[in-house]
């Protein structure tokens, strides 16, 4: 992709639904360059589909991110167990490497994320974060 296309795309990750003339209006681009970069972008397989983002996605989880665990010994199972207890926790990951799971949680606010944090970081058998 040129800085053309990354343009382009950065304007559809905001409104996927803008029709070819928006488009073409707020890049500063003719309808023709605009239809022809999208068709290119398909073609190739850079750009595989359009998305709706919903009101409650961006709502529910103003705060999200990743957290890298270690686990003692073999506690693994246990500590996913209790990880999936947390109703903040969206998604867990085992790996292997220096971390042993990646958990993403999501929160309303940064103080709350904190929380998740600390209460996470506090499980018997979590060796770092």
């Amino acid at each position: 992709m040129n800085e053309m296309d990354k343009q382009l795309v950065s304007v559809l990750r905001h409104d996927a639904r803008a029709s070819i003339s928006e488009l073409a209006g707020r890049l500063g681009w003719s309808r023709t360059t605009v239809r022809t970069r999208m068709a290119r972008l398909q073609q190739s397989g850079e750009v595989l589909g359009y998305s709706v983002v919903l009101k409650s996605d961006q709502i529910r989880d103003p705060v999200r991110g990743l957290m890298m665990i270690a686990i003692e010994g073999r506690g693994t199972e246990r500590i996913i167990r209790q990880l999936g207890a947390f109703p903040e926790v969206r998604q867990i990951w085992s790996t292997n490497g220096r971390w042993d799971v990646i958990v993403e949680i999501g929160a309303e606010t940064l103080e709350g994320f904190d929380r998740m944090l600390t209460q996470i970081r506090k499980l018997d058998g979590v060796a770092a974060s």
